[in-house]
């Protein structure tokens, strides 16, 4: 189940450009210059949706304005030595204090943003660790005054569904403007989705079909030694579970698995919806693999926003690994709000955090129109993509085979130049671009993973079952590596690619629709799956 909602290859923080305001929305005196925040529309707005009027003006609205990382691309820089195996800096990460100090903006310059803002009756919020990322709210009339543009009410040509949006990128005096990378929340078009494989009945030893721990495990070699114990994982959710699903899951397996901790973003995800079995996909997942480690369930709004704003409260926990398997195509996506999703993932990777990413399960069409693409945050060059296969174990629980899933995601990006550590697998497909998945796992939804899920036990497939299952690694990982006085494994894809194929089940058979799997790394599964005991060793060198 994949839900569905850059590095040397890096976005630079996007260029501001004056603009002419209307005089409606014009915030301050008539002579002060403005400058807009480019990208900050959505793509295709007026050819594939009719607006249908005004959003009302005392419409309250929440928004997470994003500032760029002071010093230009040093931040990048750091990034790529911290997290090169080759480098002396290698795994010697900064604390949240330290990121601030060196690569947020000042108190001064956030002060300059939050006077502004209260001068046009906008109510600021929480300014997040690193100095990055200003929450506020207010009413539509307010909002569209302080960011000079409009807010108008839209519906999709192509499903019928009523949103609204900003008609044209927002403004701000040119002084902010400088500092200011996206504002998120002006439109509520884009919402992150799941795609629910069919829970199928397979003969295996699940109880409504699927592979069970003792299989998964089995077939990725992960030694009993090591459980997770003393470790944090992170998961990214945008609604709820109930936690007598997950104890009949534990419970089933003896698994013994602490209860998951729960962190509501800006008021959590809301009332229980079709995504609940999502999130308990996720859970058990990670109890199957890593079943002593302390997860964390971050549950927000579905929105530009609440993303943005739980990506962060993530990042502010410390916590060193999460797995997402929540996204939307690069499409459906503005320019400015992929930098500071972007941008909240590189603070991450400056601070030993990991993140894994599942890569969708609508093969190499992600976006659904008949070409090839990827989906985002897979295709990020901070996060690991993980692709998907379908795995066959023996009847003694080890590994037999694997090959690539249909559905599993891949490609190149449209958005990213390829990464440096990428560029010794480049393939002319890519084009220059980032090559998406980096690793994959199991995900065939036949057999898929049994779980417990709204009171039945399931078969259920797709990347969001692989996500987790590289999640669990990165914990077991972080264990081995605690024991041995080194760093955590944080983001991770550096080291991964300078293992050049060690401690990998390579998978060299199967498609995805454009792209095929071959020898080495490729766009179906990347370098592969992992057998966790050789992985381990390699990278702990």
């Amino acid at each position: 189940m994949k839900s569905r909602l850059k590095l040397l290859g890096l976005v630079a923080a996007p260029a501001l450009v004056t603009a002419v305001v209307p005089a409606a929305f014009a915030a301050d005196a008539p002579h002060t210059a403005r400058a807009a925040v480019s990208g900050d529309v959505l793509p295709g707005l007026k050819h594939d949706a009719a607006r249908t009027g005004e959003v009302a003006a005392g419409k309250r609205i929440s928004v997470a304005i994003s500032l760029t990382p002071r010093g230009g691309t040093a931040l990048d820089t750091f990034v790529a030595k911290v997290s090169d195996p080759h480098s002396a800096s290698y795994g010697h990460y900064l604390t949240k204090s330290q990121f601030a100090a060196r690569f947020g903006r000042t108190d001064a310059e956030v002060e300059q943003l939050k006077d502004y803002l209260r001068s046009q009756g906008v109510t600021v919020g929480k300014v997040h660790s690193g100095n990055l990322l200003v929450d506020a709210s207010g009413t539509a009339a307010q909002l569209q005054k302080a960011f000079g543009t409009r807010l108008s009410t839209w519906k999709d040509a192509a499903t019928g569904r009523s949103f609204y949006a900003n008609d044209s990128a927002p403004t701000l005096p040119s002084s902010l403007a400088s500092l200011v990378s996206d504002v998120a929340g002006l439109n509520n078009r884009v919402q992150l989705h799941h795609q629910a494989t069919p829970h199928t009945v397979s003969p295996h030893d699940g109880p409504g079909g699927g592979y069970t721990p003792a299989q998964l495990k089995g077939g990725y070699n992960v030694s009993s030694t090591y459980t997770g114990s003393g470790q944090k994982i992170a998961l990214i959710e945008f609604d709820g579970f109930q936690q007598s699903n997950i104890t009949k899951y534990d419970t089933n397996y003896s698994l013994g698995s602490p209860t998951p901790t729960v962190s509501k973003v800006d008021g959590g995800s809301g009332s229980l919806g079709d995504g609940q079995v999502e999130v308990e996909l996720d859970i058990e997942v990670l109890h199957a693999i890593a079943p002593k480690a302390n997860v964390t369930v971050f549950e927000g709004p579905n929105s530009d926003a609440g993303e943005v704003d739980t990506y962060q409260a993530i990042v502010d926990s410390g916590i060193p690994t999460t797995s997402i398997s929540w996204g939307a195509a690069e499409s459906a996506r503005t320019t400015s709000n992929i930098n500071a999703v972007d941008a909240v993932f590189k603070t991450g990777a400056a601070e030993g955090l990991g993140f894994y990413a599942a890569s969708g399960d609508d093969g190499s069409d992600d976006a659904g129109d008949g070409g090839t693409s990827v989906d985002y945050p897979a295709s990020d060059p901070y996060v690991t993509g993980v692709g998907g296969t379908k795995l066959t174990v023996t009847s003694a629980n080890a590994f037999s085979k694997e090959v690539a899933w249909s559905g599993g995601g891949g490609g190149k990006s449209s958005v990213f130049k390829i990464p440096s550590w990428q560029t010794a697998v480049q393939k002319s497909a890519g084009g220059g671009y980032r090559q998406v998945p980096d690793v994959s796992a199991h995900a065939n939804p036949s057999p898929g993973v049994s779980i417990y899920s709204q009171g039945s036990w399931s078969s259920v497939g797709g990347t969001s079952a692989a996500a987790p299952e590289w999640a669990a690694f990165a914990a077991l990982y972080n264990q081995q590596a605690a024991a041995k006085g080194k760093a955590n494994l944080g983001f991770a894809n550096p080291a991964l690619y300078a293992a050049s194929g060690t401690g990998f089940h390579d998978i060299t058979s199967g498609s995805n629709g454009a792209y095929s799997a071959a020898t080495g790394w490729d766009f179906t599964t990347g370098w592969g799956s992992y057998n966790s005991s050789t992985l381990a060793t390699k990278l702990l060198g």
